[in-house]
């Protein structure tokens, strides 16, 4: 079974989506639901190490094709190190805006003499009985994402994927929008331009174009996949849970409102 990274470098379309809950039954129903990532969001969740730890191993008891990665909440030497000795199987990084951020990430993500990650038992090396074999392995299998969310970023792209050992730039939508003062417009020209440069450098560098769709619009991802991105997030675990209740009570509550009112008619007419 080919891991997240080889999929993406050889040419495959892969879709996952985010866990915000800190659910490992949640993060264990997705990861059996067929999608080919789950990704524990560190930065906006309360969700620390040992938890991220209890998740990854739901993911991997969910499915063996379902990668378990984390989305870092910045570029912090000890806990990237940490995410991946609990069993992270890639790293996406927020607010990258410079080619010394991008070198930052690669340095804390590979072992040496490509990095400066640090060698100790740990769920990763199933706690020693696999330090050998990871340390040969974990430079080629640990996917390196950047999230390009800024503006800054933007303007600074061809630098940072120009960063040897960076596989994926990751569009974050609503930061990014904010950034350029048109939050969440996301129809708005000025985004679009910037997340097509985005698109185009990627191409230019041979770096995996991803973008996350955080409503669960299928429609949408169909559309982004179509214009060329290859490493796409389908909504996060809170808000699709939050969408089918809105949805079902809705749907409910305008049956019984409607007979409550023929109800009333009914009575009237008596």
């Amino acid at each position: 079974m080919k891991n997240l990274r080889s999929k993406l470098r050889s040419g495959h379309t892969v879709v996952g989506t985010w866990c915000n809950s800190g659910s490992p039954i949640i993060a264990e129903l997705m990861s059996a639901s067929g999608f080919d990532f789950v990704c524990v969001d560190a930065e906006h969740s309360a969700v620390d190490v040992p938890q991220a730890q209890t998740l990854f191993q739901a993911v991997a008891a969910g499915s063996s094709s379902c990668a378990p990665i984390v989305r870092l909440h910045g570029v912090d030497y000890a806990l990237v190190k940490r995410y991946l000795d609990a069993g992270a199987r890639g790293v996406i990084c927020p607010l990258i805006n410079t080619r010394a951020d991008a070198e930052l990430l690669v340095s804390a993500v590979k072992y040496p003499p490509e990095g400066r990650r640090g060698v100790g038992f740990c769920r990763a090396n199933q706690f020693g009985v696999r330090v050998s074999e990871e340390y040969k392995q974990a430079n080629h299998e640990i996917l390196t994402a950047v999230q390009i969310e800024h503006i800054d970023g933007v303007h600074n792209i061809h630098d940072i994927l120009s960063v040897p050992g960076i596989d994926a730039a990751f569009i974050g939508p609503y930061d990014l929008t904010a950034s350029m003062g048109i939050t969440a417009q996301f129809d708005h020209p000025e985004y679009i331009q910037a997340r097509d440069r985005i698109l185009h450098a990627c191409q230019e560098k041979g770096v995996v174009p991803g973008i996350h769709v955080v409503q669960p619009n299928t429609d949408e991802l169909i559309a982004r996949a179509h214009e060329g991105y290859r490493f796409l997030a389908y909504s996060l675990d809170i808000t699709m849970l939050l969408h089918t209740c809105q949805a079902g009570v809705a749907k409910l509550k305008g049956f019984l409102a409607h007979r409550e009112l023929e109800s009333a008619g009914g009575r009237t007419e008596d």
